[in-house]
């Protein structure tokens, strides 16, 4: 099967310029929402309330999913179940026993995973010398951001299985990522309607095996919930989604570089914490390892006519 080269445009910076904000908010909602409801339900309302909204605009766009009389199932099922399902589980029930800022880290090595999955599977996403150097830059301006307590251990009882699922979570993003790219020509609406409804088909039921019931979770918690499902995984995983199909996953994964920057940018604003002096030379690092990996998407961005 043919594969395109990357894209990478103006508009490809700045979606994923977007992610970086929305996601960078993500990992405080949840845990607000865990404290009102089970870690599988958290899971299960995400991607039931993105499978309603993304429900509407697909069927308001037409109803395509794919676009040629090649259609491939089963590889959009499992990239369903890995972008969606099966990491928001993961997470979900990883930050009950992790700090958010591992969390935060824990995406950031998606870049660190999708690298030699796109040098063996994507043309154009070859692994060279200076793409590896700015990637591992990025992923050290990252772990200067968020510091090296957030790294060690507090001792809280499941702390290392919450650590393994948040990085199964990141692992699983990146296999989805690079398989997402070998799909057959879909509608990108359609795409995002598939990955969250059946990630809903599968969260539910497990939810209500381990689980149970629902329970009520109240107003803010319902309105935590809603926030999860319509922001972070509808909205954004349609972007996530243009991105990948058209500028590559391993440009779509400098956005895990941004996300933990813009958390710490968010409790500064909102919530009037203080700086850290880490943020500063992670924001440094941050910014070199993306010049550096992607310096030919730089150079043909703003290359004269």
């Amino acid at each position: 099967m043919n594969v395109q080269a990357p894209d990478i445009t103006a508009r490809s910076w700045a979606m994923i310029a977007t992610l970086g904000v929305v996601w960078g908010g993500t990992f405080m909602v949840q845990s607000l929402a865990l404290q009102t409801t089970a870690p599988f339900w958290v899971a299960a309302a995400r991607v039931s309330f993105a499978a309603l909204l993304t429900a509407l605009v697909w069927r308001l766009r037409g109803g395509r999913m794919f676009t040629t009389p090649v259609t491939d199932w089963p590889r959009l099922t499992l990239v369903a179940l890995l972008s969606s399902a099966i990491p928001f589980m993961c997470l979900s029930w990883g930050q009950q026993f992790v700090p958010s800022a591992f969390a935060g880290v824990s995406m950031a090595s998606v870049t660190l995973f999708i690298l030699p999955l796109a040098h063996l599977f994507l043309p154009g996403e070859r692994m060279t010398l200076r793409r590896t150097a700015g990637f591992l830059l990025g992923f050290a301006g990252v772990a200067a951001l968020i510091g090296p307590e957030a790294l060690s251990a507090t001792g809280t009882a499941n702390e290392s299985w919450g650590r393994a699922a948040c990085l199964a979570a990141a692992g699983c993003y990146a296999v989805s990522s690079v398989m997402m790219r070998r799909l057959p020509p879909i509608d990108p609406i359609g795409l995002t309607f598939a990955t969250v409804a059946i990630g809903a088909l599968f969260v539910i039921p497990v939810a209500a095996l381990v689980h149970g019931a629902p329970s009520n979770p109240g107003t803010n918690g319902l309105l935590m919930l809603a926030l999860l499902g319509l922001v972070p995984t509808a909205g954004a995983n349609l972007l996530r989604i243009l991105v990948i199909r058209s500028a590559g996953p391993v440009f779509m994964s400098l956005t895990n570089y941004l996300v933990p920057l813009c958390s710490i940018l968010f409790g500064w604003l909102i919530l009037s914490e203080d700086l850290p002096g880490s943020l500063f030379l992670g924001m440094a690092l941050i910014l070199s390892g993306v010049f550096l990996s992607q310096w030919g998407a730089l150079t043909r961005l703003f290359r004269r006519p």
